[in-house]
Parts: structure tokens; C-alpha cells; sequence
């Protein structure tokens, strides 16, 4: 006799679930060619008891780290390879991996052999048991460490913990981790609020989120690397600065990159009156000489410090720089002229006070500045 069809259904189902993915690993990835695969080798051993994927989302590393992996996939279907073209950045590499992913829960891991893999167990087990939202591997909570940091670089990353932690009030022992799981469908949720901005996508998690996460920390120890050669340089630092500006003014609805424009035009015009001063009056020149050499140093100096500071992920080099000084002139000189324009035209109009008047045209010319030199100057390249 025929089983029903409800039964039959139900068994279907059982089978199916008993053959669901719980586990997805997303390994950021650039020139990690000497440690993927055998991070790769070691999260199989670890993860061995589990359903599990692992998905390498790899930045067009120029040193073949993409097609190892691809290699090692032919052989093994839990192990994917995302290469993207074109774009980088470790925040937007996890971002894009987690969103790959259909298991309920997923890990980020770099793939430079410092994070502990055999952890990945244990983290599951505690987001599944006490119901959480993320768990996070921590360096500084109790138990764990950093192994050989030597103390200019312990003090600096225990500085910008501390910066971020007040900067975005998340309570972590290290919101700068990177490396933890959380539940894809919490992330999904606020996938639309992240900035994708630098390297820490745990901070960018916990400040984009409406309210507190349930999360769980673990310690953990920091090995120093082996093989390759460490990210960090200026530019991590940047990326940094910018997406703590994001998470805090950015919620008001201000670019980031606007404020840190901003503050270039603010040394700039430290720049203006020091150089006005000196050839005014100590080389006594005429005060409109004077004025014409001060305004060309000063946007000259906004020029090449916005290239380096504002705009370091499109940075201009070789005869670019030249284009780009021109540019910039331009545009700043226009927005000067709209700065002048505004602050008199409300003055003598509207009889509105001198310095608000002067703030007015200020901030029309920065806003002018801004918008023409992103578009023009510093436009996105692919």
C-alpha cells in the first residue's frame, strides 16, 4: 500500500535537511598565493564534522592566488572561488562573499594564516546555543593576545580600539577583529547600511546596526604571519579615518569624504595667510601680488594633500597630476568667485550679519569645490 503523500513529503524534507549547509567560510583574499590553500586544507580538517562551503573572494591577485584556488575546487565543490575585477577593498570582498551564501551562518577569516581556524567549531556552537547574532574572535578579551607585536603596533591598534569604541559605541573588547560569524540573515538586513569602507567590516556591522547585537566574544591569539606580505600601510589607516567618519557624521547625512575635504580647505587657508604675510610683509610686495602667489600656493597645497588624504582610493600619478592640478584650480577658482558672490549678494540684500554672511559663501564655495573636483579631478576609474 501506497504511503500518503503528506508522509512521504515529510521524509523528503528530513532527507533534505539532514544534507543543509550550515556553515559558509568567506576568505578575503589579495597575493595570498603561499597561504590559501593551506588555510584552505586546514578549515576542511577543522570543519569536518560539519556541512560546510568555503567561498575565496579573491581581488585579481596578481600572484595566482585565484587560480589555485580554482584548482583545488575542480576536486572539492564546497570550495568556490569569487574573482572580482576591477574593484578592491577587504570590507566589500567579505560583504559580496556573505551575500553568496545561502547557509545560515558564515565566518570571515583572512587568509594569511593569522586567525585561528580551530575556533570555527566552538564560535558555531555558542551562536547557535545562546541564540546570538555574531560571534566575535577577540585579541583582547580575556585569554587572548597578539603573539610578537612589538609595542609601537600593540599601542597603536589598542589607540584605535579605543577611538572606535567611543567614535560608534559598540562594546567590544576588539571591534577591530577580523574575524567572526554572524547569522547571514541578520547581515542581509543590513547589508544596505554598510559603507564597505577599508578593512574593518566588524566595526562597520556593529555601527550600521539600528540597535545592539546579541553577540558573544571569544579569545583568541593573533599569530604573526609566515608567509607573504602584510596589507597595512598608509592607506589602511585612511580607510579607517573615513569609515569612522562615516558612522558618525555620515548618519547626519555628510559624506565623509566631504568632511575630510573640509579639513584640507582648512589647512589651506593656514597655507594662504602664511604665504600673504611673508611676501606682504616681510618681502613688502604689493598686496595684490601678494594675494595672487597666496591663493595659487594654497590651492596648489589643497591640490596635492586632497590627492593623498581625501582622494587616496583614486589617487592621480604621473601626467595626471598635471591635469588634475589644472582642474582643480579651475574649479576652485569658480567656487571662489560663488563664494565671494553669495556672501555679498546676502549682505547687501538681505542686510544678514557680516559673518554669517562670510560662512554662507564659504560653505557654497567648499560645497562647489567638492562636488566639481570629485566629478572632474578625481573622477572614479574602473
Amino acid at each position: 500500500m501506497d504511503q500518503p503523500a503528506a508522509t512521504i513529503s515529510a521524509a523528503r524534507t528530513m532527507a533534505e535537511d539532514t544534507q543543509a549547509l550550515e556553515l559558509a567560510v568567506i576568505v578575503p583574499t589579495y597575493k595570498e598565493a603561499e597561504n590559501v590553500l593551506t588555510l584552505i586544507n586546514r578549515l576542511r580538517d577543522v570543519l569536518r564534522a560539519l556541512r560546510f562551503e568555503i567561498i575565496v573572494v579573491d581581488d585579481n591577485s596578481p600572484d595566482g592566488t585565484a587560480d589555485r584556488v580554482r584548482q583545488l575546487a575542480i576536486s572539492d565543490p564546497r570550495i568556490r572561488c569569487l574573482e572580482r575585477i576591477g574593484r578592491r577593498g577587504l570590507s566589500s570582498a567579505c560583504i559580496e562573499g556573505l551575500m553568496a551564501t545561502s547557509a545560515p551562518c558564515a565566518a570571515i577569516i583572512d587568509g594569511d594564516l593569522q586567525h585561528d581556524e580551530r575556533l570555527l567549531p566552538k564560535m558555531l556552537a555558542t551562536l547557535r546555543e545562546q541564540n546570538l547574532e555574531i560571534v566575535v574572535g577577540s585579541r583582547y578579551a580575556h585569554g587572548g593576545g597578539t603573539d610578537q607585536w612589538d609595542e609601537t603596533r600593540l599601542r597603536a591598534s589598542q589607540l584605535a580600539t579605543r577611538i572606535s569604541r567611543y567614535a560608534t559605541r559598540v562594546e567590544l573588547t576588539d571591534p577591530l577583529s577580523g574575524f567572526f560569524m554572524i547569522r547571514t540573515d541578520v547581515l542581509r538586513q543590513l547589508a544596505p547600511r554598510l559603507s564597505g569602507v577599508g578593512f574593518k567590516i566588524l566595526l562597520d556591522i556593529f555601527a550600521s546596526a539600528p540597535g545592539p547585537l546579541k553577540h558573544a566574544e571569544i579569545p583568541y591569539t593573533f599569530r604573526s604571519r609566515t608567509q607573504g606580505q602584510s596589507k597595512l600601510d598608509s592607506r589602511v589607516a585612511l580607510e579607517f579615518l573615513e569609515l569612522l567618519l562615516d558612522k558618525s557624521v555620515g548618519r547626519y547625512g555628510i559624506p565623509a569624504k566631504f568632511v575630510m575635504f573640509g579639513l584640507v580647505g582648512s589647512t589651506g587657508v593656514i597655507v594662504h595667510i602664511a604665504v600673504l604675510a611673508f611676501c606682504f610683509q616681510i618681502l613688502t610686495m604689493s598686496f595684490a601680488t601678494a594675494q595672487i602667489l597666496a591663493t595659487g600656493t594654497a590651492m596648489t597645497f589643497n591640490f596635492f594633500l586632497n590627492n593623498v588624504f581625501t582622494h587616496y582610493d583614486r589617487r592621480l600619478g604621473g601626467w595626471g597630476l598635471l591635469w588634475g592640478w589644472m582642474s582643480f584650480c579651475a574649479a576652485s577658482s569658480v567656487g571662489a568667485v560663488a563664494n565671494v558672490g553669495v556672501a555679498v549678494y546676502l549682505y547687501q540684500a538681505y542686510d544678514t550679519f557680516w559673518l554669517a554672511s562670510a560662512i554662507a559663501g564659504i560653505l557654497v564655495g567648499v560645497v562647489w569645490n567638492y562636488a566639481i573636483t570629485s566629478i572632474f579631478t578625481w573622477q572614479r576609474r574602473g
